[in-house]
């Protein structure tokens, strides 16, 4: 069973491998960013509650971000693996995963990290030209990440589940390392 959690900056090309490697074993890479458009899109009722917030630019609460984590890990297509990108963002979100983990009889089975240089991200997020990324968003997200993820990294290792990962070299050599830290 796979169960894994993809972590790193914006930039670092987590969703990116999360799509390659989720394909290479056939199971859901679940991004929270896919979840809410897909029930405000399916016009869930929590998707429908997520609305409000998408629609007055602001951001999802936790516990709507939750609940809707915690029924996609619900349906079928979870129950033999998964790869979470873009969750758990904070402690209290990993502690609420760890317990949900355990309500659902799952277990996490690793946490990547996707060590890449701030410049090299800066450099990629400029490279994709979108309209909000310039160099002063770009350093402030940077920021904002390492606050929030620090001890999310820390709480990992803490429980001997991480491993990083160099994810400043070719795609390739990055999901070759991937298939290779899955199958050991």
């Amino acid at each position: 069973m796979t169960k894994l959690i993809f972590l790193g900056a914006p930039g670092a090309g987590k969703g990116t491998q999360a799509q390659i490697l989720a394909e290479t074993l056939g199971i859901p890479h679940i991004s929270t960013g896919e979840i809410l458009r897909g029930a405000i899109a399916d016009e869930t009722p929590l998707g429908l509650k997520a609305k409000s917030y998408v629609d007055n630019g602001d951001l999802v609460p936790d516990d709507l971000i939750l609940d809707l984590i915690k029924q996609r890990l619900g349906e079928e297509d979870a129950q033999k693996g998964w790869i979470l990108d873009g969750f758990p963002r904070n402690v209290s979100q990993a502690d609420f995963l760890t317990n949900l983990l355990q309500q659902l009889n799952q277990n996490c089975d690793g946490v990547i990290n996707f060590d890449v240089p701030d410049q090299v991200l800066i450099d990629r997020l400029l490279g994709r030209g979108r309209k909000d990324d310039n160099q002063e968003t770009i350093s402030n997200r940077l920021v904002v990440y390492r606050q929030k993820t620090a001890p999310l990294i820390e709480y990992y290792q803490q429980h001997n589940l991480l491993k990083n990962v160099n994810g400043d070299r070719e795609l390739s050599q990055i999901s070759q390392e991937l298939e290779t830290i899955v199958k050991s």
